[in-house]
């Protein structure tokens, strides 16, 4: 593929490109002639040493130039990404591009498929006491789907006992080492050759729950979009776990916010829950090995860490059309302690920049390289300025207060709760209250860095599978 070099430095290559950027901003704000305000007195940490810093706002045509550098790249990457999205709209390549929405509509003018059908694959592992729930949700969809098949991997449980109890078919993965992924691609190579194009195939996590209306919106779109190859959930979580849990709800917000106002252009098809054409997971099949990393023959890269979002590139890269409707919303797990947060987070993590270093610099990527980039210089950042909030407050004797930095540091407020609006007063509550996020995003930026190292090292990667504490509390009452 041309891009394997970049499996073990894809953590260097993004931390260079943020440092860099951090550096040319650091040089362009020093090169100015800032007026020098009131010298702080001397703390008692510093002694003999002089701490400097500027008193005063920034001189305006430095914010104006910070404004126009952060318009001028968002701009930028929204205008490339547009380019990518429309050009593989376009394109007739069939070869390049089989998911294309134009080789797709040729493929399929004056061919009626019969109605909109959709089966479950419920990948299980161990999840005795969450997917009661989960096939309760199921059955209470305004659209019922026509089939609904657990897909029972390596189980020493109940899983497979209490599928059957509720009616539903079972597969038993066979001498599966990979994981999920490796046990979807068992029940797709069943699956998969007796399915029409209109016979769409969902696969959704064991321990989610879908709201009322999820399929009945997502079926309407397969129904009246034939060149749609995917349609993905938006995710919020469960309600527990503390103040812990509700950072988790509040982070979950802000990414259906962020997609509600991307008009439902998808991130990452989330494995909570996510419906697919036949003819796109087969393309993908196909393609492995050929044009778009992984083993020929596979849905599922079973060497990814991240197996949904790699298949979202994969999708993406061989032109496919996918969304994200508002209406399609799901509930899914937490994670309860602080331990199992920093494991799911750093195979989340781990798994976007090895996806990435996979497929290389392409147009379906390059969103996804920016986002790395953008994480990156935010822990930068971050980071310098709870440095230098903690040095000037360990710098001086008496509490200076600055109006221009009282006032940016209110609208970053603003915009803490706005984001997280929808979440209830519990989530405004806790936006408002700053510190508490604030501490959240500097553990996130932790394991990021963590994941950076291990990557860059050759540490082997682990996927951690996660008892829901909620789920099994709620199956012994």
């Amino acid at each position: 593929m041309g891009t394997r070099w970049l499996g073990r430095t894809i953590g260097v290559v993004i931390a260079l490109a943020a440092f860099g950027g951090a550096a040319l901003l650091w040089f362009a704000v020093a090169a100015d002639d800032p007026t020098i305000g009131d010298a702080p007195t001397q703390g008692f940490v510093f002694g003999i040493w002089r701490v400097f810093y500027d008193t005063q706002a920034p001189a305006p045509r430095v914010l104006l130039a910070a404004v126009a550098l952060a318009i001028l790249i968002s701009a930028g990457i929204a205008l490339l990404e547009r380019s990518a999205s429309d050009k593989s709209r376009r394109s007739a390549n069939q070869l390049v591009n089989p998911l294309a929405p134009k080789v797709v509509m040729a493929r399929t003018r004056g061919v009626f498929a019969g109605p909109v059908t959709v089966t479950i694959l419920i990948p299980a592992h161990n999840e005795q006491a969450s997917l009661p729930v989960t096939l309760a949700s199921l059955a209470a969809q305004s659209h019922r789907p026509e089939r609904i098949i657990v897909v029972a991997d390596n189980c020493t449980d109940s899983t497979v006992a209490i599928a059957r109890e509720h009616g539903v078919e079972v597969i038993e993965s066979q001498g599966n080492t990979g994981k999920k992924a490796g046990a979807l691609n068992q029940a797709l190579d069943y699956l998969l050759p007796g399915q029409g194009d209109n016979d769409i195939i969902m696969v959704m996590d064991a321990d989610t729950s879908l709201d009322d209306g999820f399929l009945e919106a997502a079926v309407s779109r397969f129904t009246y979009d034939r060149a749609l190859m995917a349609v993905g959930g938006l995710f919020y979580g469960e309600e527990g776990h503390g103040i812990l849990g509700q950072l988790q709800r509040n982070e979950y917000v802000r990414y259906s916010r962020e997609i509600a106002r991307r008009r439902g252009r998808v991130f990452v098809l989330t494995g909570t829950a996510s419906l697919f054409r036949p003819a796109a997971l087969r393309a993908v099949a196909d393609n492995r090995g050929v044009t778009i990393p992984g083993m020929n023959g596979d849905v599922y890269d079973t060497a990814a860490l991240t197996e949904d979002n790699e298949l979202t590139i994969a999708i993406k890269s061989l032109g496919g059309l996918m969304t994200s409707p508002a209406q399609c919303t799901v509930v899914t797990e937490l994670m309860p302690t602080f331990t199992t947060l920093w494991r799911q987070r750093l195979r989340w993590q781990r798994g976007a920049l090895e996806n990435i270093g996979a497929y290389g610099l392409t147009p379906a990527t390059f969103r996804y390289w920016a986002q790395q980039l953008g994480i990156s210089y935010s822990v930068i950042a971050l980071s310098a300025f709870i440095l230098l909030m903690l040095v000037t407050m360990l710098a001086v004797d008496a509490w200076v207060w600055f109006p221009f930095w009282l006032g940016l540091g209110l609208v970053f407020v603003v915009e803490r709760v706005v984001s997280v609006w929808k979440g209830g007063w519990r989530a405004r509550l806790l936006a408002a209250a700053l510190l508490p996020e604030t501490i959240f995003d500097m553990y996130l930026n932790i394991v990021y860095v963590k994941g950076v190292i291990d990557i860059t090292v050759g540490r082997k990667a682990a996927w951690h599978h996660v008892t829901p504490v909620g789920a099994s509390e709620q199956a012994a009452r």
